[in-house]
C-alpha cells in the first residue's frame, strides 16, 4: 500500500512541476500544434504535455514496484520508451501512419513476448473458453493496437483522452491493489496520478496539449493494464475473481474503444482509410450540439463510469449478454447524439436558407422600386384656375 501512496504522490509532483517547464521551452522553440479547419481549438497550443506525465509515470513506477514483484516491468519501460520515441517523433516532425504502426508493433512485442502477457480465455462469450495459441496472440496484438489507437483518436478536445485514461487507469489500478497486483496496481496509480497533473493544465482553457507522446502512451499502458485485468480477474483461483470478465473490459474502456471501432467502421464502410481525419467522433457530435469542451468531457467521463458500475453490477448475466448489452446501450446513446446533431444541422440549414430567401426579395424588390420609371403629371386646369 505505501507503495502505491509513494508512487501515486510523486508521479502527480512531478508532473505538476515539469508542465510550466515544457510550456516555456515549447513556446521560445515554437512547438505548437496549429489550428485548422478540423481542429476544435482557435489558437497555438504547445503540444509536450506527454513528455511531463511520461516523466513522473516511468520514476514513479521505477522506483516504487517492489523488487519481488518486478517481473515483468524491464520489458514494460522497454515498451513505453518506444512508444514515446514514437510519439515524440511524430510531435516534433511528423510520423506517416505506417511507421507508427510498426513502432506500435514493437513495443506492443516487448510486452506481449517477453512480458508474456496475452488473452488467453474468451471466459463464455459466444461459447468459447480456453483460445488456441495463435488466435490469443493474433487477438491480443489487435487488442493493443486498437487501445493504443483509441486514447490517439479521442485526443480532440480539451481534457478527454486524459481524463477518460485517468478513470480507465484509476479503476484497474485499484482492483490491481485489493488483488495482491502490485506492480500494475503502481502502474495504474502512477498514470492516473500523472495525468491529474497534466489536466490541470489542459482542462479549457487548455495551456498544453498531451500530443501524440502522451495519447501513445496512455493507450499503451491501458492496454496492457487491461489484457492483465482479464488474466487475473478470469482466474477463478485469484484474490477477487469477477464473472464476465472481457464485457467489463469491454466497459471500462467504452468510450475510447467503441468510439474508434464505431469510426474505423463508418471510414471503411465508405471506401476511405481507418485512420483519414474526419469529424464523426462522439466528442464531434457534442460539440455540434453546442456542449463546450468542459461540458462534453464531463458527459463522456460521466458515460463512462457510469457503464463501468453497470457491467460491474450486472456481471451474472454472463459475457456473452453483457457485452452485447453494453455495446447494444452505446449505440444507442450514440444514435441519439447522431440524430439530435442532424437535426439541428438541418435546422439551421433551413434558417439559412430561409434567410437568404429573404434577404434575396428584399434585394429584388429595392431593385423593382430604383428600377420603376416615375411619371410627373400636370393639371393644367388647376393652373389656369390660379392665373
Amino acid at each position: 500500500m505505501e507503495n502505491v501512496i509513494i508512487a501515486t504522490i510523486l508521479s502527480f509532483v512531478i508532473t505538476y512541476f515539469a508542465i510550466p517547464v515544457l510550456i516555456r521551452v515549447a513556446e521560445l522553440k515554437h512547438l505548437y500544434d496549429e489550428p485548422d479547419e478540423r481542429k476544435s481549438h482557435k489558437v497555438r497550443i504547445p503540444t509536450l504535455g506527454g513528455l511531463g506525465f511520461f516523466a513522473g509515470f516511468i520514476l514513479a513506477s521505477a522506483v516504487c514496484v517492489p523488487s519481488k514483484d518486478s517481473f515483468p516491468l524491464q520489458y514494460l519501460l522497454a515498451s513505453f520508451f518506444v512508444i514515446f520515441f514514437v510519439g515524440m517523433k511524430d510531435d516534433l516532425v511528423g510520423l506517416s501512419p505506417v511507421k507508427k504502426l510498426v513502432g506500435q508493433l514493437v513495443a506492443a512485442f516487448a510486452i506481449i513476448y517477453l512480458g508474456n502477457l496475452q488473452i488467453s480465455n474468451m471466459y463464455g462469450f459466444l461459447g468459447i473458453e480456453e483460445l488456441p495459441y495463435h488466435f490469443s496472440l493474433l487477438l491480443t496484438y489487435f487488442t493493443f493496437i486498437v487501445v493504443i489507437n483509441a486514447f490517439n483518436l479521442i485526443d480532440g478536445i480539451d481534457g478527454l483522452a486524459g481524463s477518460i485514461g485517468l478513470v480507465v487507469a484509476a479503476v484497474l489500478g485499484a482492483y490491481f491493489l485489493f488483488a495482491n497486483e502490485l506492480l500494475y496496481a503502481v502502474m495504474g496509480f502512477s498514470l492516473a496520478a500523472g495525468l491529474a497533473g497534466f489536466l490541470i493544465y489542459n482542462i479549457t482553457p487548455a495551456r498544453i496539449f498531451m500530443g501524440d507522446t502522451g495519447s501513445l502512451l496512455v493507450g499503451l499502458v491501458n492496454a496492457t493494464l487491461i489484457v492483465k485485468f482479464i488474466d487475473v480477474a478470469g482466474n477463478p483461483a485469484g484474490a477477487m475473481p469477477l464473472q464476465a470478465v472481457p464485457a467489463i473490459a469491454f466497459a471500462v474502456l467504452i468510450i475510447p474503444l467503441f468510439d474508434t471501432l464505431r469510426v474505423f467502421t463508418i471510414r471503411m464502410a465508405r471506401g476511405r482509410s481507418p485512420f483519414t481525419a474526419d469529424r464523426h467522433h462522439i466528442h464531434h457530435y457534442m460539440l455540434a450540439l453546442g456542449l463546450s469542451h468542459r461540458q462534453a468531457t464531463g458527459v463522456a467521463v460521466v458515460s463512462n463510469i457510469a457503464f463501468i458500475l453497470l457491467a460491474y453490477n450486472l456481471q451474472v448475466i454472463g459475457t456473452t449478454a453483457l457485452l452485447f448489452l453494453v455495446g447494444g446501450l452505446a449505440l444507442g446513446g450514440t444514435t441519439v447524439l447522431f440524430v439530435l446533431k442532424r437535426r439541428k444541422e438541418i435546422a439551421a440549414e433551413q434558417a439559412a436558407a430561409a434567410l437568404a430567401f429573404a434577404a434575396e426579395q428584399a434585394a429584388s424588390e429595392v431593385q423593382a422600386a430604383i428600377s420603376k420609371p416615375k411619371i410627373l403629371r400636370v393639371n393644367t386646369e388647376t393652373i389656369m384656375q390660379d392665373k
